[in-house]
């Protein structure tokens, strides 16, 4: 998913002040990896965690977690669900920060 002028617009956010935009953007996607990382992380070994840990690269985790975590597609959507539900809720406190 990208974060973007785009993803502000779906989020009615599009009036939120320009210096804010950025910011804000790079906030969700941190976020997004640290909720999603959480959850994915809960059904796993430390064993697992650890050889996921020394993955570098992005097609490679995907297998891994294809195989060992095979719900995380789920995980991912549903957290994305919900934090544009939160986004949602929120906008005119973000529109007026």
């Amino acid at each position: 998913m990208e974060f973007d002028e785009k993803f502000l617009q779906e989020m009615g956010l599009s009036a939120m002040p320009e210096d804010e935009k950025q910011r804000f953007l790079d906030y969700i996607q941190e976020e997004l990896e640290v909720r999603i990382g959480e959850r994915i992380s809960r059904g796993l070994t430390e064993v697992q965690l650890n050889e996921f840990d020394m993955i570098t690269d992005q097609s490679e985790a995907a297998k891994w977690l294809e195989v060992n975590r095979p719900d995380y597609r789920e995980i991912v959507e549903r957290t994305i669900t919900e934090m544009k539900a939160e986004i949602r809720a929120n906008r005119n406190r973000l529109v007026s920060a």
